[in-house]
Protein backbone atom coordinates (compact mmCIF):
# COMPACT_ATOMS: atom_id res chain seq x y z
CA UNK A 1 0.00 0.00 0.00
CA UNK A 2 3.11 2.41 0.78
CA UNK A 3 4.00 1.67 -3.11
CA UNK A 4 0.68 2.88 -4.02
CA UNK A 5 -0.23 5.55 -1.56
CA UNK A 6 3.26 7.28 -1.19
CA UNK A 7 6.41 5.77 -3.33
CA UNK A 8 9.82 6.55 -2.53
CA UNK A 9 10.82 9.58 -4.14
CA UNK A 10 12.34 9.39 -7.64
CA UNK A 11 11.81 5.65 -7.31
CA UNK A 12 9.61 3.97 -10.59
CA UNK A 13 6.76 1.91 -9.24
CA UNK A 14 5.53 -1.16 -11.94
CA UNK A 15 2.47 -3.40 -11.10
CA UNK A 16 3.52 -6.69 -13.36
CA UNK A 17 2.07 -10.15 -13.74
CA UNK A 18 1.23 -12.50 -16.62
CA UNK A 19 -2.66 -13.25 -18.04
CA UNK A 20 -1.88 -17.01 -18.52
CA UNK A 21 -3.69 -19.52 -20.85
CA UNK A 22 -5.58 -16.52 -23.04
CA UNK A 23 -7.68 -18.39 -25.14
CA UNK A 24 -8.60 -17.79 -29.22
CA UNK A 25 -12.21 -18.51 -29.12
CA UNK A 26 -14.09 -17.83 -32.30
CA UNK A 27 -18.08 -18.41 -31.99
CA UNK A 28 -19.49 -21.23 -34.03
CA UNK A 29 -21.85 -18.26 -35.92
CA UNK A 30 -21.63 -14.97 -36.48
CA UNK A 31 -22.11 -12.55 -33.54
CA UNK A 32 -25.42 -10.62 -34.60
CA UNK A 33 -24.88 -7.07 -34.32
CA UNK A 34 -26.78 -4.19 -32.23
CA UNK A 35 -30.19 -3.16 -32.84
CA UNK A 36 -33.22 -0.49 -31.98
CA UNK A 37 -34.03 -1.82 -28.59
CA UNK A 38 -31.94 -5.18 -29.35
CA UNK A 39 -28.36 -6.06 -27.90
CA UNK A 40 -25.61 -7.75 -29.81
CA UNK A 41 -26.73 -11.47 -29.71
CA UNK A 42 -24.23 -14.05 -29.95
CA UNK A 43 -24.35 -18.00 -29.56
CA UNK A 44 -23.10 -20.03 -26.14
CA UNK A 45 -20.65 -22.27 -27.89
CA UNK A 46 -17.12 -21.80 -29.52
CA UNK A 47 -14.48 -23.28 -31.02
CA UNK A 48 -10.93 -23.32 -29.33
CA UNK A 49 -8.20 -22.42 -31.27
CA UNK A 50 -5.40 -22.51 -28.90
CA UNK A 51 -4.20 -20.17 -25.93
CA UNK A 52 -1.31 -16.80 -25.72
CA UNK A 53 0.20 -15.53 -22.58
CA UNK A 54 -0.12 -11.80 -21.87
CA UNK A 55 3.23 -10.60 -19.91
CA UNK A 56 1.95 -6.61 -18.56
CA UNK A 57 3.99 -3.90 -16.72
CA UNK A 58 1.54 -0.84 -15.38
CA UNK A 59 3.38 2.30 -14.66
CA UNK A 60 0.96 3.22 -11.76
CA UNK A 61 1.59 6.81 -12.21
CA UNK A 62 0.83 7.51 -15.69
CA UNK A 63 -1.52 4.52 -16.47
CA UNK A 64 0.93 3.30 -19.50
CA UNK A 65 1.11 -0.54 -20.21
CA UNK A 66 4.26 -2.24 -21.31
CA UNK A 67 2.87 -5.25 -22.84
CA UNK A 68 4.14 -9.20 -24.45
CA UNK A 69 2.97 -11.68 -25.28
CA UNK A 70 4.61 -15.66 -25.46
CA UNK A 71 3.99 -19.27 -25.62
CA UNK A 72 4.70 -20.54 -22.37
CA UNK A 73 4.55 -19.26 -19.16
CA UNK A 74 7.83 -19.34 -17.54
CA UNK A 75 10.78 -17.55 -15.77
CA UNK A 76 12.60 -18.25 -19.20
CA UNK A 77 10.17 -15.56 -20.43
CA UNK A 78 9.61 -13.52 -17.14
CA UNK A 79 13.68 -12.37 -17.30
CA UNK A 80 13.41 -11.04 -21.21
CA UNK A 81 10.29 -9.28 -20.37
CA UNK A 82 12.20 -7.86 -17.10
CA UNK A 83 14.43 -6.72 -19.64
CA UNK A 84 12.14 -4.82 -21.81
CA UNK A 85 10.57 -3.43 -18.85
CA UNK A 86 14.68 -2.21 -17.81
CA UNK A 87 15.17 -0.57 -21.58
CA UNK A 88 11.69 0.91 -21.18
CA UNK A 89 12.72 3.48 -18.10
CA UNK A 90 14.74 5.83 -17.58
CA UNK A 91 18.55 5.06 -16.52
CA UNK A 92 18.68 6.11 -12.90
CA UNK A 93 16.03 5.68 -10.79
CA UNK A 94 15.34 2.73 -8.53
CA UNK A 95 12.56 0.84 -9.81
CA UNK A 96 10.29 -1.00 -7.71
CA UNK A 97 8.16 -4.06 -9.65
CA UNK A 98 4.95 -5.63 -7.84
CA UNK A 99 4.44 -8.94 -8.75
CA UNK A 100 2.53 -12.30 -7.31
CA UNK A 101 4.21 -15.37 -5.43
CA UNK A 102 4.55 -17.11 -8.73
CA UNK A 103 7.52 -19.63 -9.06
CA UNK A 104 8.08 -18.05 -12.36
CA UNK A 105 9.20 -14.78 -10.20
CA UNK A 106 11.44 -16.51 -7.62
CA UNK A 107 13.86 -18.65 -9.88
CA UNK A 108 17.74 -18.99 -9.62
CA UNK A 109 17.64 -17.31 -13.29
CA UNK A 110 15.81 -14.45 -11.99
CA UNK A 111 17.65 -13.81 -8.33
CA UNK A 112 20.58 -13.67 -11.30
CA UNK A 113 19.40 -10.91 -12.95
CA UNK A 114 18.50 -8.82 -9.81
CA UNK A 115 22.14 -9.32 -9.00
CA UNK A 116 22.76 -7.67 -12.19
CA UNK A 117 20.69 -5.29 -12.11
CA UNK A 118 20.53 -3.83 -8.52
CA UNK A 119 18.01 -1.17 -8.87
CA UNK A 120 15.54 -3.10 -9.55
CA UNK A 121 13.13 -4.65 -6.50
CA UNK A 122 10.44 -7.04 -6.32
CA UNK A 123 7.75 -6.97 -4.05
CA UNK A 124 5.37 -10.00 -3.44
CA UNK A 125 1.68 -9.76 -3.03
CA UNK A 126 0.71 -11.96 -0.36
CA UNK A 127 -0.57 -15.49 -1.43
CA UNK A 128 -4.54 -15.41 -2.65
CA UNK A 129 -3.72 -11.61 -2.95
CA UNK A 130 -3.60 -11.08 -6.53
CA UNK A 131 -6.45 -8.34 -6.33
CA UNK A 132 -3.90 -6.09 -4.52
CA UNK A 133 -1.82 -5.71 -7.77
CA UNK A 134 -2.94 -3.01 -9.72
CA UNK A 135 -2.23 -4.39 -13.03
CA UNK A 136 -5.21 -7.15 -12.31
CA UNK A 137 -7.56 -4.31 -13.06
CA UNK A 138 -6.14 -3.50 -16.56
CA UNK A 139 -6.40 -7.43 -17.09
CA UNK A 140 -10.33 -6.99 -16.22
CA UNK A 141 -10.79 -3.95 -18.11
CA UNK A 142 -9.59 -5.97 -21.16
CA UNK A 143 -11.48 -9.06 -20.43
CA UNK A 144 -14.93 -7.60 -20.11
CA UNK A 145 -14.46 -4.69 -22.59
CA UNK A 146 -12.42 -6.79 -25.57
CA UNK A 147 -11.82 -10.41 -25.77
CA UNK A 148 -15.48 -11.21 -24.69
CA UNK A 149 -16.63 -9.52 -27.36
CA UNK A 150 -14.24 -10.53 -29.88
CA UNK A 151 -13.74 -13.37 -31.96
CA UNK A 152 -10.30 -14.93 -32.74
CA UNK A 153 -9.48 -17.65 -35.36
CA UNK A 154 -5.84 -18.49 -34.80
CA UNK A 155 -3.69 -17.02 -31.73
CA UNK A 156 -1.72 -15.13 -33.70
CA UNK A 157 -5.02 -12.79 -34.43
CA UNK A 158 -5.61 -13.17 -30.75
CA UNK A 159 -2.39 -11.43 -30.25
CA UNK A 160 -2.49 -8.73 -32.50
CA UNK A 161 -6.22 -8.04 -31.20
CA UNK A 162 -4.55 -7.75 -27.38
CA UNK A 163 -1.77 -6.01 -29.27
CA UNK A 164 -4.22 -3.75 -31.06
CA UNK A 165 -6.05 -3.09 -27.32
CA UNK A 166 -3.23 -1.77 -25.63
CA UNK A 167 -2.01 0.45 -28.32
CA UNK A 168 -5.39 2.28 -28.28
CA UNK A 169 -5.03 2.66 -24.55
CA UNK A 170 -1.55 4.12 -24.72
CA UNK A 171 -2.23 6.50 -26.63
CA UNK A 172 -4.61 8.10 -23.84
CA UNK A 173 -3.40 5.82 -20.77
CA UNK A 174 -5.22 6.62 -17.40
CA UNK A 175 -3.86 5.26 -13.75
CA UNK A 176 -5.66 3.43 -11.24
CA UNK A 177 -6.10 5.41 -8.09
CA UNK A 178 -5.71 3.06 -5.06
CA UNK A 179 -7.71 5.26 -2.07
CA UNK A 180 -7.38 2.17 1.00
CA UNK A 181 -4.40 2.21 3.47
CA UNK A 182 -3.42 -1.12 4.82
CA UNK A 183 -4.82 -0.31 8.49
CA UNK A 184 -8.57 0.65 6.38
CA UNK A 185 -7.79 -3.21 4.46
CA UNK A 186 -6.66 -4.67 7.78
CA UNK A 187 -10.05 -3.46 9.69
CA UNK A 188 -11.68 -4.31 7.01
CA UNK A 189 -10.85 -8.20 7.08
CA UNK A 190 -11.02 -8.20 10.72
CA UNK A 191 -14.69 -7.50 10.83
CA UNK A 192 -15.33 -10.02 8.05
CA UNK A 193 -12.92 -12.83 9.85
CA UNK A 194 -15.42 -12.16 13.19
CA UNK A 195 -18.51 -12.29 11.19
CA UNK A 196 -17.68 -16.03 9.48
CA UNK A 197 -16.12 -17.10 13.01
CA UNK A 198 -19.09 -16.90 14.62
CA UNK A 199 -22.19 -19.89 15.38
CA UNK A 200 -23.63 -21.03 12.27
CA UNK A 201 -26.76 -18.98 11.20
CA UNK A 202 -29.80 -22.06 12.19
CA UNK A 203 -27.36 -23.83 14.86
CA UNK A 204 -28.54 -24.41 18.38
CA UNK A 205 -27.07 -26.36 21.04
CA UNK A 206 -28.65 -28.13 24.34
CA UNK A 207 -27.50 -28.94 27.52
CA UNK A 208 -27.69 -32.26 29.15
CA UNK A 209 -27.31 -33.90 25.16
CA UNK A 210 -25.27 -36.84 24.88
Amino acid sequence: MGLYLNPHEGALVRCVDEKTQVQALDRTAPILSLRPGLPDRRTHDYKRNGTTNLCAALDIASGHVIADVTERHRATEFRPFLNLINRSVPEGPDVHVVVDNSSTHKTPEIHRWLLRHPRFHLHFTPTYSSWMNLVERRFAELTNKWLRRGTHRSTKELEASINDWIDTWNEEPRPFVWHKSADEILDTLATYCARISGPRRGSSTSSGST
